[in-house]
This record gives structure tokens, C-alpha cells and sequence, in this order.
């Protein structure tokens, strides 16, 4: 009975071991396989800029919008990375004008043309090949820009429509910005190496402890003390250590010499009683 129960631990800690691996490949695989910003075509192909956009992968499939309405506008603007914004095929940022029965909707930029470009607290992404202008800017091309800047108390939720420059013969533009901490430098860690060196130590004891007790109960059937890994050695080592502290920090001999220099050291011979029966009158 012991020694299935010894089997039966054992099988245990292999299973769990197993299952442990398999969780962490698994974990690895689904994060390189989760990265949406590779689905964003670089207007000209650059490992910087490839570089920036993964920055922003924490705002991916994800929609952002944001209206605007006035006297003779009533827009509505829906904004994703790498994405299909508003569901439409290819669109990056799209426009819907809410005043007509049919809402139209105009792509001002598509991801398959993107740019890049970042500092070590901001992204400017532009989607190029928007629809055509219909009069303004020489009938080319819409181009969005969003401007991403850093602020660690927003999520990215909200997205604000600063400008649409048509007023020019080309390279017209909408400007909007986004609110995000994705885009925020990652704080430097506070650790000193020999901070980084006592967590090791301690992960390291910690799995020497709980493995060698699990070792010792569940596969050698250990009761009480004798399920603490190697108690012999570490019994032993207490005693050889308790020896030499004794040998190094007492500061006398146990035997040591009396104060005063007269007097001597062996016991002293006991005097033969005089016996004094002789001078008694008899």
C-alpha cells in the first residue's frame, strides 16, 4: 500500500509538471499570435516604423469615434488600428455623415497604407488613400492623421477631431488625437543588482524547499521532520556550526587558571588526622 502510494504521488507531481509546460508554451504562442498591428501595410516598408506600431498594440480592435455637429455638418468619425473601422474592408478611418437618410460613409484612410512615426512619449499615425476630394485639395487623395500622446490615466477611450485642412491645392489632412498609456515610456526598474540577486536567491531556496517537501511526503512517504529536504545534512551542518562558533567566540577556556598566581591549580592532599588518644590518662 505504501508503495503505490508512492507511485500514485509521484504520477501526480509528473502531471502537474506537465501541465504547468504546457500551460507556458501555450501562453507563448498566443501572444505572437495576437499581434494585430502586423495586418497594417507600411506605406514604405521600415523596421522603425514597424517598431512603432507595436507599440500600439494594447488600442487594437478597437473602435474610437467621435462627433462632430454644428449648423451645416453632423459627422460622426470611427477610428481602429490596423483594423476595419466601422466594419468597412480596408478602412482605417472612416467618416459617416449623419444628415443624410443614408449615412453615407467615406474612407478618409486606409491601413494599408500607413505611416509611423514616434517619440518616447507620442505616435503620429497617418493613413494614406482615403477617397478623393470632390472640389477641394485637387480632387486627391484624404489622408488622416492621429496624433497618440501619452497621458497614463486614460485607456484611449476618447477620441477628439482637431481640424480638417482642405484649404489648399494638396496634401490636405483630418487631424485627430488620442488620449492613451499605451504610448507612455515604460518605467526603468529600481532594483540594484544585488536587490536582483537576493529575489533570485529567495526563488531559489523556495523551490528547493517546496519541491524537496513534496519530493519527501508524496514519492518517499516522509512523516513529520523527515519530510524537510536532506534533514540529515542540515541537522548535521547546525552542529558542526554550533561547534565552531563555540571554539571561535568563547573568550576563555572552560579549564582556566584561578586569579591569583600563589595559589596552585592541583587539589590539595588531604592531612592525616592526628589522633591525640594517647595522651588521655588511662
Amino acid at each position: 500500500m505504501k508503495g503505490m502510494n508512492r507511485r500514485s504521488g509521484g504520477s501526480l507531481l509528473m502531471w502537474t509538471l506537465a501541465i504547468q509546460l504546457l500551460l507556458c508554451w501555450s501562453g507563448i504562442y498566443t501572444t505572437d499570435s495576437t499581434d494585430s498591428t502586423k495586418n497594417c501595410k507600411l506605406y514604405s516598408d521600415s523596421e522603425s516604423e514597424r517598431k512603432v506600431l507595436k507599440r500600439l498594440e494594447p488600442l487594437a480592435q478597437r473602435n474610437f469615434t467621435v462627433d462632430i455637429k454644428n449648423n451645416d455638418e453632423d459627422y460622426t468619425y470611427v477610428f481602429q488600428l490596423c483594423g476595419d473601422a466601422l466594419g468597412v474592408p480596408g478602412a482605417g478611418v472612416v467618416q459617416v455623415d449623419n444628415k443624410k437618410k443614408e449615412k453615407k460613409t467615406t474612407i478618409i484612410g486606409t491601413y494599408n497604407a500607413t505611416q509611423a512615426y514616434g517619440g518616447s512619449d507620442w505616435v503620429m499615425l497617418i493613413y494614406r488613400n482615403g477617397e478623393t476630394y470632390d472640389g477641394h485639395c485637387s480632387k486627391e487623395k484624404r489622408r488622416a492623421m492621429v496624433m497618440i500622446s501619452c497621458n497614463k490615466n486614460m485607456d484611449g477611450s476618447k477620441l477628439m477631431s482637431v481640424l480638417e485642412d482642405r484649404e489648399r491645392d494638396t496634401d490636405c489632412f483630418y487631424l485627430f488625437e488620442l488620449d492613451s498609456g499605451a504610448v507612455c515610456p515604460a518605467l526603468q526598474s529600481q532594483l540594484s543588482t544585488g536587490s536582483i540577486i537576493l529575489i533570485i536567491g529567495l526563488c531559489v531556496v523556495a523551490v528547493y524547499l517546496i519541491g524537496g517537501f513534496l519530493y519527501q511526503r508524496l514519492i518517499v512517504g516522509a512523516k513529520g521532520m523527515e519530510q524537510f529536504p536532506n534533514y540529515a545534512f542540515w541537522v548535521e551542518v547546525g552542529n558542526l556550526t554550533a561547534d565552531g562558533c563555540d571554539f571561535v567566540c568563547r573568550s576563555r577556556s572552560r579549564e582556566e587558571a584561578p586569579a591569583y598566581r600563589g595559589v596552585a591549580t592541583e587539589p590539595l592532599e588531604e592531612e592525616p588526622e592526628e589522633r591525640d588518644d594517647h595522651l588521655l590518662p588511662m
